[in-house]
């Protein structure tokens, strides 16, 4: 293996590692919320000074691969692509620190029902399965798992467009949980950036392994 070969390696694990934890920080925000456990929550809000160390990390092992090795074709798309991926993955932790933060400003414990009307709970687990699977693909440098996700991503486009239209008639029949309905709300909606995230992750995927840049595609181009 080359020096290259070798700092490519680690550079690869790294970002795998950091993939993992921003998982763990999104399952913990979940968690934090159908139990209402706002010590949990607070955690997710702790280790939030992690994912932002980790990143700045990940970006100082890109540029000193790239000042020192100078890689081309797959190699440099491969540094191109982790530069925004890591991006990607801290706003991913960003989202999950959000949702913690709504559960911390919760007045009490969110009912179940309102959670399964809305598919909060139903968008929660598709945006968690979204992100281990780009992971996977990133691993596997598998595309055809990667470009899965662009549908998926509109499923939880179509979940937030009829959340929205679920807590609007609540609201117009002076609903007394209000305030809880407008967190779950808030909640859908950075769930819906999730998936965003996921679709960006996965065209970087694509971009590296195959050298095809997908931005301001439609889904049929993809």
């Amino acid at each position: 293996m080359t020096a290259l070969e070798h700092a490519l390696k680690e550079l690869k694990d790294d970002v795998i590692l950091m993939w993992i934890m921003v998982e763990a920080q999104l399952e913990a925000a979940y968690k934090a919320m159908l139990e209402y456990d706002q010590n949990l929550a607070r955690e997710v809000m702790q280790k939030e000074k992690r994912i932002n160390a980790y990143e700045l990390k990940i970006d100082e092992q890109c540029e000193d691969i790239l000042a020192r090795y100078q890689p081309v074709a797959v190699d440099l798309r491969f540094l191109l692509a982790v530069l925004k991926i890591n991006a990607n993955l801290e706003r991913t932790a960003d989202i999950a620190d959000g949702i913690a933060r709504y559960v911390m400003d919760a007045p009490a414990a969110f009912d179940h029902g309102l959670l399964q009307s809305t598919h909060l709970l139903d968008m929660y687990t598709e945006s968690l399965t979204m992100l281990s699977d780009t992971r996977r693909a990133f691993e596997r440098e598998d595309t055809a798992l990667a470009r899965s996700i662009f549908q998926r991503d509109e499923i939880i486009d179509k979940y937030n467009i009829e959340a929205l239209d679920i807590v609007t008639a609540h609201l117009q029949q002076s609903s007394p949980f209000i305030r809880q309905e407008l967190l779950v709300l808030s909640i859908i909606r950075k769930l819906e950036r999730v998936g965003d995230q996921a679709k960006n992750l996965a065209e970087e995927i694509i971009f590296y392994v195959e050298a095809k840049v997908l931005k301001h595609h439609s889904p049929k181009e993809l």
